[in-house]
């Protein structure tokens, strides 16, 4: 796990130590444009409370976040006249996380923009159903609180579709 940095440039601009352009605040959050853009209108949305990574964000922090994200999502995707929208969270350092301030990107996208967010992943595999079957029961297993009862009324269990199964 990442130490916090001794200051964090997220906090300094929350606190007022540097400029700012923000297209966004409440009580909770403020987004702003992110200084190094992907393409011209790509927002940062930040908790003002410091928080690492998405493991350490409170659940209701978290929906509020997403919640200005969808609020901001169609307005910056039209102002900017873009094409489409990736919305990225990169937590951790080995997920390219470079700022240790919990944040979401918001980055408008233009067909052959140069940004490149390749999924599916060309050099991985589709494992057999097993692997999945088995990973999907460990995650359902981990999700089970100490009284035996899970964190979702129900669990779904694998489906077919009319497209490939995932």
């Amino acid at each position: 796990m990442h130490r916090p940095e001794a200051h964090c440039p997220f906090c300094d601009l929350i606190h007022g130590a540097g400029e700012v352009s923000l297209c966004h605040e409440d009580s909770e959050a403020l987004a702003f444009m992110d200084i190094q853009p992907v393409n011209s209108g790509h927002v940062l949305v930040v908790p003002r409370r410091h928080y690492e990574s998405l493991e350490d964000l409170p659940p209701d922090l978290g929906r509020h976040l997403f919640d200005v994200v969808m609020k901001l999502g169609p307005v910056v995707r039209d102002v900017s006249g873009a094409e489409g929208m990736n919305i990225i969270v990169n937590s951790g350092a080995a997920a390219g996380q470079d700022i240790f301030h919990y944040h979401i990107h918001l980055i408008p996208r233009r067909a052959g923009d140069g940004f490149d967010v390749r999924l599916p992943f060309p050099e991985s595999a589709m494992p057999d159903r097993q692997r999945l079957d088995a990973m999907a029961a460990r995650i359902i297993a981990a999700m089970t609180d100490p009284a035996g009862a899970t964190t979702r009324a129900a669990i779904p269990q694998r489906r077919s579709t009319d497209r490939a199964t995932v």
